[in-house]
């Protein structure tokens, strides 16, 4: 039997409400970017957060600068279906283009809540060989590019992704920042 993948369907985004997530840990989130901020990411290395909590999943919207975020720049999931690529969102942007991971990822491992994703080549460059790395490349919010991550995240929390960037994963935002400080210099 010959094993085939069928293209997944574009991602539905359907809004419960359009209006500003009311988020209690918004102001985690913020900090976080603040955090980015003064480790001195230029304007080309972007991120994305994102925060478990209960049954749903607040993340930076799309095109947003995570270092500069306002409440109105963060984007509330309260359901998705990853095989009908469907999701119901409340808030006034749309979810970045990688929230179906983000998702994926949080709900299948209980240890982590919180995502930082940050898009930056050169931080790639300098901290390779010390950190795990995704094998395959993959493309943004895919099925496949999920099952990537969490296949790579079983050898650890902090992990590379190939060509790109980093992928930061805990339980809570201290984790997170702890692990920032240690590779964001690039000296682990």
């Amino acid at each position: 039997m010959i094993e085939k993948t069928l293209p997944s369907p574009a991602l539905q985004i359907l809004f419960v409400s359009k209006e500003t997530s009311n988020s209690p840990l918004f102001g985690e989130m913020t900090k976080l970017g603040q955090t980015l901020k003064h480790l001195g990411l230029s304007e080309s290395e972007t991120g994305i957060v994102s925060y478990d909590y209960g049954r749903r999943l607040i993340i930076t919207a799309k095109n947003i600068d995570v270092k500069q975020m306002n409440q109105a720049d963060v984007v509330e999931i309260v359901d998705y279906d990853p095989l009908k690529n469907i999701m119901l969102v409340i808030g006034t942007k749309e979810p970045c283009q990688e929230a179906p991971v983000h998702w994926i990822i949080q709900k299948a491992r209980h240890d982590i809540n919180v995502l930082l994703e940050i898009q930056s080549p050169s931080l790639v460059e300098r901290l390779q060989g010390t950190l795990p790395a995704t094998e395959e490349t993959t493309l943004p919010g895919t099925l496949a590019r999920a099952k990537e991550f969490l296949k790579t995240l079983r050898n650890g929390k902090t992990i590379l992704i190939q060509n790109e960037g980093i992928l930061f994963a805990g339980v809570n935002m201290k984790e997170i920042e702890k692990s920032l400080h240690i590779y964001a210099k690039g000296k682990p």
